[in-house]
């Protein structure tokens, strides 16, 4: 299991620094958060793994609108409710 968890991990990872080449100028530097959504995700799966990573990085996605937070939200910012 751990092997497909390392391949599956390599996979997602390439995949959006594949996005980030091949996105348009205009997309790139308009994040509302540091580190960018695609920073966060890269980190996000690097640290947690390939399910709970992209759990926590499609999170993130979801609060990018102009009704969402913008600033400073690094991975592993501890929630307090």
């Amino acid at each position: 299991m751990n092997i497909l968890s390392n391949i599956l991990k390599k996979f997602l990872i390439k995949i959006i620094k594949i996005y980030n080449f091949f996105s348009p100028f205009f997309y790139k530097n308009v994040c509302r958060f540091t580190p960018t959504c695609s920073q966060y995700a890269i980190k996000s799966i690097s640290k947690y793994g390939p399910v709970i990573g992209t759990y926590k990085s499609f999170i993130r996605i979801l609060k990018c609108n102009p009704f969402g937070n913008h600033g400073n939200d690094p991975v592993g910012k501890k929630i307090i409710k």
